[in-house]
């Protein structure tokens, strides 16, 4: 049987699955480098003068998260043999806006590229189910199962966030140059909302779908199914 580059469907037979603790720890983990490359900036341009030819602190994190990034793609593909379709599109948005942010030494780009990736996603997702797709099950079908019904509602809601969040980062970043100033400060409040806080906030969404997911699903979530 020939290997499939992209994830098998859902529920695919045969399909090489993730421990979801490791898959979690690929998805958070170049966003950590990133925070900490920002907060540290000066600190690894000292000690790797290479960093230095980037630019400021958010430059170096910006190399640094391209950096991690193919190394968690690297990674996912060492396990599986296959490539995660979600982290595979923020990988590719990360390499080209990442790449314009070092080549024209303009933070703008990497600052888009959360708002590019959400409302791609949003789109695929929203425009996937205009197609009878639910394309939400290639993220949490490890997870847990749920009928037909069951993901296309949660992949329309799931849809719905992602919008949320392209607006949210474009607020964010506004208003903290309206209120810093353009700069390093400005500019360490995006990182950590963009860190700290979409974090938080998609954990507190995935919890307010549980009665959904428990009302569709097709094996036991943590018991007997209700």
């Amino acid at each position: 049987m020939s290997e499939h580059i992209i994830e098998d469907a859902p529920n695919e037979p045969g399909r090489k699955e993730m421990s979801p603790f490791l898959k979690f720890a690929l998805e958070l983990g170049p966003l950590l480098v990133f925070f900490f490359a920002n907060s540290k900036g000066e600190e690894l341009a000292h000690a790797f003068p290479i960093l230095a030819d980037l630019g400021g602190p958010l430059f170096i994190a910006t190399a640094l998260f391209m950096a991690a990034m193919v190394i968690a793609l690297a990674v996912s593909w060492v396990v599986t043999r296959t490539l995660p379709i979600m982290p595979l599109v923020s990988g590719f948005v990360v390499l080209v806006f990442g790449g314009l942010t070092l080549w024209l030494q303009d933070e703008t780009f990497i600052k888009l590229k959360p708002t590019i990736i959400n409302a791609l996603f949003a789109g695929a997702l929203l425009g996937g189910l205009l197609f009878g797709k639910s394309f939400l099950g290639y993220v949490f079908d490890q997870a847990f199962k749920l009928d037909d019904e069951g993901w296309r509602k949660l992949t329309f809601r799931w849809g719905l966030f992602f919008v949320f969040l392209a607006i949210l980062n474009i607020v964010v970043w506004q208003v903290a140059d309206a209120y810093y100033g353009p700069g390093q400060t400005a500019d360490d409040v995006w990182v950590d909302f963009k860190v700290w806080a979409v974090m938080p906030l998609t954990v507190i969404f995935m919890m307010t779908q549980l009665p959904l997911i428990k009302r569709h699903a097709t094996e036991p979530i943590g018991g007997k199914k209700e």
